[in-house]
């Protein structure tokens, strides 16, 4: 049998490439680990009943870059965390394209559940990664919300 490996993948990425979601995945297994949750941000095409085109993202890189380390270390403080993984698109993407990826392996499965619910949540939130939504009628830029 072929062992896959895998290239190294850091744990916290802001790029313009497609997200290798297998090699993120990948990146957080262990083998202290009973559990893996991943969250897949896609862009949907359409938003309260209006068509979506495309999304573009931008982001105050250095900023958010820290505010992702930031927020990985909360996630490693509140639950018992191996590994976590947080990927993040900028630049236009089209419809159906991941957009992030946020993988985190614990213990259980009830802390990994949580723990990417919260950085999912709290990335949202705090980063400055700002989403414009390009529509067939006009565009809009969308506020942070859970």
């Amino acid at each position: 049998m072929e062992e896959t490996i895998w290239k190294a993948v850091p744990a916290i990425y802001l790029t313009e490439e497609p997200i290798a979601v297998d090699e993120v995945i990948a990146a957080v297994n262990s083998e202290n680990a009973g559990a893996v949750d991943v969250f897949i941000g896609t862009v949907r095409n359409s938003t309260k009943e209006r068509k979506v085109v495309r999304l573009e993202f931008e982001a105050y890189d250095s900023m958010a870059l820290r505010e992702m380390e930031k927020l990985a270390q909360q996630v490693r403080e509140r639950w018992p965390v191996e590994k976590i993984a947080i990927h993040h698109r900028k630049g236009v993407l089209q419809i159906g394209e991941v957009a992030v990826v946020i993988a985190v392996s614990t213990p259980h499965r009830k802390e990994a559940f949580a723990a990417c619910q919260f950085a999912i949540d709290t990335l949202k939130q705090t980063v400055p990664i700002w989403k414009k939504e390009i529509f067939e009628d006009g565009q809009i830029w969308v506020a942070a919300h859970p």
